[in-house]
């Protein structure tokens, strides 16, 4: 991939700001170090003169550069430390046991360490995870036929009570009705663009969005609405691959996505997502001709809306929708995300 930079200002000025939305865009050798880092590296910064940027790793090892230690460049943002992956692993394997932290301190972890990750990837405690991914695994076994205080035992729960009053905390509503309602499972995805949320139901995959973009509270709201739904964290049949998916997509060795997805818009935003999925890659789209797609020439302005709530990012790519004049336009990622991607798929763009 060719992949151009923004202008070298503003990505000094991200990288003294320390700015998120510019994971995956670039990475800054700085010239008195010889290292490379990322930019959000909590590093002192250099002065503009000393810093060198570059689109991905490759480019700058091929310069000499060496990665930083305290950022961790060649590691994807938001991945699992090796100290932690036997933890994680251990909660996926039996996600119904309870660990306190001196379970914690007998594997030789240090509790603060985990919530402090936890915290900062998860937005909530370690011990708040598992007890969500409990209650989780509970949802799905009433939801197949088993009872409530079967569950309850089965989840490490010591009283019905008690297991009650979690569930109902958690999720809403109480545990005799989950047949009734849905539950949105959520999972981080780690992408070169920075870390992604999935959301996915029994139906399909129902969300993907970058996890710093702005308006995704508001999108999660809009989901639970529309589909009657509670979010927890947990795992879905849908997200291995996906995950395999998007990373042979990144690769650039994939240009189409096979995979299930629920919609969960109006019949006039489900009909714009359609026409979305039916832009191949490497061609881009206007407003104008997106709204000739699906028969209605004079809703551009309605079609930009529909595209601006789309809460499936890449798999229904809105990214390739631009302005009338070739530029970008607004995107929920960010530009920067924007371009990157018509790039990684072949799409020349003005500069």
């Amino acid at each position: 991939m060719n992949q151009s930079l923004p202008d070298p200002q503003i990505l000094y000025r991200a990288l003294v700001e320390r700015d998120s939305r510019f994971e995956g865009v670039f990475f800054a050798g700085v010239r008195t170090t010889g290292i490379f880092c990322r930019p959000t590296c909590h590093a002192r910064k250099p002065k503009l003169e000393n810093v060198e940027f570059f689109p991905s790793t490759s480019q700058a090892l091929q310069h000499g550069y060496r990665p930083c230690k305290l950022c961790q460049p060649m590691r994807p943002l938001g991945e699992a430390p090796d100290w932690l992956r036997p933890l994680l692993d251990e909660i996926r394997d039996h996600p119904t046991q309870r660990l306190k932290d001196q379970d914690l301190q007998d594997r030789g972890i240090d509790p603060l360490r985990v919530r402090r990750w936890f915290q900062k990837n998860h937005g909530m405690t370690f011990h708040s995870y598992c007890r969500m991914n409990r209650l989780s695994q509970a949802f799905g076994q009433i939801r197949v036929g088993d009872s409530v205080g079967q569950t309850a035992f089965s989840s490490g729960y010591e009283s019905l009570s008690g297991f009650t009053d979690s569930f109902k905390k958690t999720t809403g509503f109480v545990p005799s009705q989950s047949a009734e309602r849905t539950i949105i499972h959520i999972s981080r995805i780690l992408s070169p663009l920075g870390p992604m949320l999935a959301g996915a139901t029994n139906a399909g995959i129902c969300l993907l969005e970058f996890s710093d973009r702005r308006m995704l509270e508001t999108q999660l709201a809009r989901l639970q609405t529309r589909l009657n739904a509670e979010i927890l964290p947990g795992g879905s049949p849908y997200f291995e691959p996906l995950r395999a998916q998007l990373a042979e997509y990144f690769d650039g060795r994939r240009k189409k996505f096979d995979l299930s997805l629920l919609f969960a818009g109006t019949p006039f935003q489900e009909r714009v997502w359609e026409s979305l999925r039916a832009i191949p890659c490497g061609e881009t789209r206007s407003y104008q001709q997106q709204a000739e797609a699906i028969g209605q020439p004079s809703a551009v302005r309605a079609v930009a809306r529909a595209n601006g709530d789309n809460r499936i990012a890449i798999l229904i790519p809105c990214h390739r929708v631009i302005g009338k004049n070739g530029r970008l336009t607004g995107y929920g990622g960010g530009l920067w995300r924007k371009r990157y991607l018509l790039e990684l798929e072949g799409v020349s763009l003005p500069d």
